[in-house]
């Protein structure tokens, strides 16, 4: 029998989005728990630190971690990426942002970015 493929999340979130993710992961923490979760540095030290997930980091966002996540999606191994972002302060990283969201939508992997779409592609099962 072949082994079924694990399930890669990436989980990523802006500094004002933080708390926002770390209340959704709450809620999914059962369908996060069964998932091989990756994410930036910050983001993974909050879910392992509140919600003891283990999340592998991947650098801090404004230091290349965006990059390293899209280098992930580019070896393809990310399914679906979780990304809270703050749409109302700017950036100094905004090319790594659009990188990021750029190659997972040419990618063809689903991308949330807001709790709604999050909702939507992260189901109970």
């Amino acid at each position: 029998m072949k082994k079924e493929k694990e399930v890669t999340i990436a989980l990523v979130a802006h500094d004002k989005k933080k708390q926002l993710m770390l209340e959704w992961a709450k809620e999914k923490i059962d369908t996060l728990r069964n998932r091989k979760l990756i994410g930036t540095s910050n983001t993974a030290k909050l879910l392992k630190s509140v919600l003891d997930l283990e999340v592998e980091s991947y650098g801090h966002g404004p230091s290349g971690g965006d990059i390293y996540l899209a280098a992930r999606i580019l070896d393809n191994q990310v399914d679906k990426i979780v990304f809270f972002i703050d749409s109302e302060t700017p950036q100094g990283h905004e090319h790594d942002i659009q990188t990021l969201i750029r190659t997972a939508v040419i990618n063809n992997v689903p991308i949330a970015l807001n709790r709604a779409s999050a909702n939507h592609i992260i189901k109970e099962e």
